[in-house]
């Protein structure tokens, strides 16, 4: 496979992201927070809904491309403890659940599924975050989530009881594999094909930010970047397809199982064919008093890029 290839004269260093077992993290890790503080990178990945919150109060210093790298259907990562007996999304009415912080884009999009798909009244709750908030909230957002101490540990809670659920976009594997805790769902994949029946997308986590400062320079770089995604995308796709890549044993049936429940292509680019999934979410972050009023799709996307 050829290389991707970079507009002439750019020079391209990739960050490692994910979670290291043990510290240092890689060095990607906290590139959400390093952007938002810093703009310590000309293109970063972002968290779509504390940038749109940033958007909404007004901050400018950042803006997107329509490129999406992660999605997720909330319903994979939703896990409860298998003896606090709940069957149904509407047992959560009453439970201790956790989620990562209120503005991680995974937790406001499992808070409106829960409420809009199952009839959950999110008022019922009794919510605790991990972790401080990326962007401030006021005490009104916050309402009455309880933060862990960093003392505790939340896999270690979930296991004993002490929290009846647990919605995070990256499950901890030590959780998959216990016997006290179990997915909410038991076919996820059942449950996120009728999701993606219904609204004709897995819902965006991700997207591509720019300091607007180097976009005024070089405005150029929204399409480029959009342009090396789509490339990326294509060789990743034909990796897949060759059965002699990769140590997945099984990785042909599921990439054919998903194109039966997804299509070919659930990734995506493009305001276009994003705009019912952005609008849905904003929606979403409305109802979570997470922004104040709703706000034109395509005002989150460089100019360059808005009608792609």
């Amino acid at each position: 496979m050829d290389s991707i290839k970079s507009p002439a004269g750019v020079t391209l260093k990739p960050l490692e992201i994910g979670l290291a077992e043990k510290k240092p993290y890689r060095d990607g890790y906290d590139r959400h927070g390093r952007m938002f503080r810093d703009q310590e990178f000309d293109a970063c990945e972002q968290s779509l809904a504390s940038y749109v919150i940033a958007r909404s109060r007004g901050d400018t210093r950042l803006i997107g491309a329509p490129v999406f790298p992660r999605r997720l259907f909330s319903q994979s990562c939703m896990l409860v403890n298998a003896d606090a007996l709940i069957k149904h999304p509407t047992d959560l009415a009453g439970k201790k659940v956790a989620v990562n912080s209120l503005q991680t884009t995974l937790t406001v999009q499992a808070k409106g599924d829960l409420c809009s798909e199952y009839g959950v009244n999110l008022n019922d709750i009794d919510w605790f975050v991990q972790r401080a908030e990326e962007l401030p909230l006021d005490t009104e957002t916050q309402g009455s989530a309880k933060v862990i101490p960093a003392s505790k540990r939340v896999e270690e809670m979930l296991i004993a009881g002490e929290l009846d659920a647990y919605i995070h976009p990256s499950p901890p594997p030590m959780l998959l594999n216990h016997k006290r805790v179990r997915r909410l769902f038991e076919n996820t994949r059942t449950e996120g094909g009728r999701y993606f029946r219904k609204y004709g997308y897995c819902p965006i986590m991700h997207l591509f930010v720019f300091p607007t400062t180097t976009v005024d320079r070089e405005p150029w770089l929204p399409a480029a970047v959009m342009a090396m995604w789509e490339e990326s995308k294509q060789q990743t796709l034909a990796y897949y397809d060759d059965p002699g890549y990769g140590l997945m044993l099984f990785s042909q049936e599921a990439l054919e199982e998903q194109r039966l429940l997804l299509g070919s292509d659930p990734w995506t680019s493009g305001l276009t064919a994003n705009r019912e999934n952005l609008q849905r979410f904003i929606d979403y972050m409305v109802t979570q008093k997470l922004i104040e009023k709703s706000m034109p799709v395509a005002t989150l996307f460089h100019e360059s890029v808005q009608l792609t």
